[in-house]
């Protein structure tokens, strides 16, 4: 791709063109890639309704964009290299030419399954180079995939497959973390109990674990493609056809499938990937992200490999066998850029430097940060050890709501601030809102982060529920993108993202429904009611801190927390235990009922001496009882 900036007056003139005539900016970038049917209009949009079309009528297919036409300039070279979760397993390298071939032969297979153009498979999938084939395979024939992180439970799967009504789901017998062995299988077995969508289940054999194969439902991966051709003419799609589904937490309790298109995010994720981490033909990229999350389908999968890069796929955990894992990694492959969450930085830097010194880290050119605002402690470190002070830190602010990176620096382009993001990417159009809509202008100014003009990786709507996308992202500021984050613009223009301002709980960079939270520890038969707050946690950013009331019947406090971390546990995930339980007498409300979550905030970290006039609530009194039975 020829897109790439190369200095600050670059960025500076490209992102003046891209607000002055948004639709040849678009059109410039869109036209270095492989179309079938070139398109009519660059951008068809509202903001009201909302509807948004990129490249209206293009016709294309995403992996002939990703392996076809990188065939004869780069088919030897490797598209993804896997690093398994053992260090004394070997790792597996997959050039282009062999990853077209082995997506090709699995398009095949699940071709012969029945699955088709429009049809949804859910991937429920250790971090293995299969769970990227299958991604594509389903892009190649027109099916929509939907990734489910495999570490949700069999409930939040099940609720998963019957939002989208998959036909397919595509997962493993288990799954290597650290020194553990995770069943993956046995909770597909226990999700499809709820299920009556799903035709055809294709397992593909990691652990060799015992697990239970349905005669007529499973089938082994190895046993689905023997025999099958390699050769797979791909299915041309239309450039605003589903590419996928995604889910994520929502402030209600339902999880909501955000849904991307084929054309705009193809477009946008290479050129942000290019772009951000100034990727060279050669250079070895890392990105530590499962692929159940937003960064590992934009910046494992779709962004590197249209940019034709050699993209890293890790299995493990940072920790195992040791703290000095990432590193070793980084020496071993020679990675030269890496793309991590904060929580990861943090979680290392709890081991002090011991663990980096016996690797010498000088194939690093770029650091990057992703899922969370990184603080400044964490930034000088993550800087001064693991880039020895020598590379630029990208601070990505985004969503999976976005589809790719829209504030960062420009690795070695844009002077870095640390805690800042910096400025938009081309294209972006920010605006800082105040809370009865009016725009903010000029810097030194704080307030809700906005957007007010189209993106082409934007999402086009939460699936089956066009209302809903609407309700919460469009209906707050009308006639702007409300992205729920509240923002700080410096004396130098530099954004600094502050975190959510709805209730919504940034945890390791994974964004978790307070309401989803609590309808999960609801489900427990003690709990009367509850309340969920963030607070803030030395590792993870935001811990969950739960304030509940419990019929005690004779319980201990500590059996029942125990209990009710269990229940969220079965309901969500581990992702979503509370770390902090506090059984309380009452929760503080307004006379209207509504619980003051603002209160329980402030005393979950620390500062409930600080909690201003609480006379006009209904049960004041409940608040000094809160605060003599908090934890810190």
């Amino acid at each position: 791709m020829s897109d790439r900036i190369h200095s600050l007056s670059g960025y500076m003139y490209e992102y003046q063109k891209s607000v002055q005539d948004p639709e040849s900016f678009w059109s410039r970038i869109a036209d270095s890639f492989h179309w079938r049917k070139k398109w009519d209009k660059v951008v068809d949009w509202n903001f009201e309704t909302p509807d948004v079309k990129w490249f209206v009528n293009g016709k294309l297919n995403i992996t002939e964009n990703i392996l076809d036409r990188h065939l004869y300039t780069r088919g030897d070279q490797a598209a993804i290299i896997w690093e398994p979760n053992d260090p004394e397993e070997e790792h597996i390298t997959l050039t282009y030419k062999e990853l077209h071939a082995k997506v090709c032969q699995f398009a095949n297979a699940i071709k012969a399954k029945g699955v088709g153009k429009g049809d949804r498979v859910i991937i429920y999938m250790p971090m293995v180079p299969e769970a990227a084939i299958a991604m594509l395979a389903c892009a190649r024939i027109g099916a929509i995939h939907s990734i489910v992180f495999a570490g949700f439970s069999a409930n939040a799967l099940s609720d998963r497959i019957n939002d989208c009504k998959a036909k397919m789901v595509i997962t493993a017998d288990g799954n290597f973390r650290g020194n553990k062995q995770i069943p993956v299988k046995e909770v597909v077995d226990e999700a499809l109990k709820n299920c009556d969508s799903v035709e055809s289940t294709i397992v593909l054999k990691r652990t060799g674990q015992d697990i239970q194969m349905t005669s007529g439902l499973d089938i082994w991966w190895h046993d689905a493609i023997e025999g099958v051709s390699t050769e797979n003419k791909a299915e041309e799609m239309d450039s605003e056809d589903m590419l996928f589904i995604l889910y994520t937490s929502g402030s209600t309790g339902q999880p909501k499938g955000v849904v991307h298109t084929c054309g705009g995010y193809m477009i946008y994720t290479a050129y942000s990937f290019q772009n951000v981490f100034q990727y060279n033909q050669g250079d070895v990229y890392w990105c530590t992200a499962d692929v159940g999350w937003i960064t590992g389908h934009s910046y494992i999968v779709y962004g590197p490999l249209l940019a034709g890069a050699t993209s890293i796929m890790f299995e493990g955990v940072p920790t195992f066998p040791d703290a000095g894992r990432f590193w070793a990694i980084c020496d071993k492959h020679q990675v030269n850029q890496f793309y991590t969450a904060p929580t990861a930085i943090r979680a290392l830097q709890a081991y002090g430097t011991e663990p980096i010194e016996p690797y010498k880290l000088d194939s690093l050119k770029v650091l990057g940060s992703v899922g969370e605002p990184i603080n400044e402690e964490a930034w000088h470190w993550y800087h001064d050890h693991v880039g020895k002070g020598k590379c630029p830190i990208v601070d990505t602010w985004w969503q999976t709501e976005t589809g790719g990176i829209m504030v960062s620096p420009l690795a070695g382009i844009t002077p870095t601030k640390p805690a800042y993001a910096t400025l938009p990417l081309p294209g972006i159009q920010l605006v800082i809102l105040d809370n009865e809509g009016n725009e903010l202008k000029g810097n030194s100014v704080e307030g809700n982060l906005c957007i007010k003009f189209p993106w082409p990786s934007m999402l086009r709507t939460t699936y089956g529920d066009h209302d809903r996308c609407k309700q919460t992202y469009f209906s707050t500021f009308p006639n702007h993108y409300f992205t729920g984050d509240g923002v700080k613009r410096d004396e130098d223009g530099y954004y600094r993202i502050l975190g959510r301002v709805d209730d919504v709980i940034n945890v390791s960079g994974h964004r978790m429904g307070t309401a989803e939270v609590e309808n999960a520890i609801n489900e427990h038969p003690k709990v009367i009611e509850s309340a969920v707050v963030g607070y803030p946690h030395d590792i993870k950013g935001q811990g969950i801190y739960a304030f509940v009331i419990c019929d005690m019947d004779g319980r201990t406090e500590e059996g029942l927390t125990k209990e009710i971390k269990e229940t969220v546990n079965k309901i969500i995930g581990p992702i979503a235990r509370p770390d902090k339980i506090q059984i309380v007498p009452g929760l503080p409300k307004t006379r209207s009922g509504k619980i003051m979550r603002r209160i329980l905030r402030k005393i979950a970290s620390g500062d409930g001496d600080n909690l201003g006039d609480i006379s006009t609530l209904f049960n004041p009194e409940v608040v000094e009882a809160i605060k003599e039975g908090a934890s810190h």
